[in-house]
């Protein structure tokens, strides 16, 4: 099986405790259905800079990004349906599905 690397971007932030509390409630539910399939929980983000030779500037970019985890599928194909039915996309955000590379590091 292949490793895949979901970037999770953007998302509105929820409006009140309990609208979080059930998005995390979807999000286990769809985490826990991956079963073994989800190898890393990876984690959310919070603040960023970026970092370039010429200096750094605040944030991650024009749409931020939220997270990160690591799923391991059959296939690219397979990757992005298990990514279709994550509740980040329920919330505005966007998920950038990544194929590992095996390589020594």
């Amino acid at each position: 099986m292949a490793k895949f690397a979901f970037i999770y971007r953007g998302g509105q932030p929820f409006r009140t405790p309990e609208d979080g509390r059930a998005h995390m409630e979807r999000w286990h539910a769809w985490r826990d259905g991956l079963g073994e399939a989800y190898v890393c929980p990876g984690m959310p983000f919070s603040a960023a800079v970026t970092v370039t030779a010429s200096g750094t500037r605040e944030g991650s970019g024009e749409v931020p990004l939220s997270g990160v985890s690591i799923v391991e599928a059959a296939s690219l194909e397979a990757a992005q349906e298990m990514a279709r039915a994550c509740p980040h996309l329920g919330i505005g955000g966007d998920i950038i599905v990544a194929q590992g590379m095996d390589m020594e590091m």
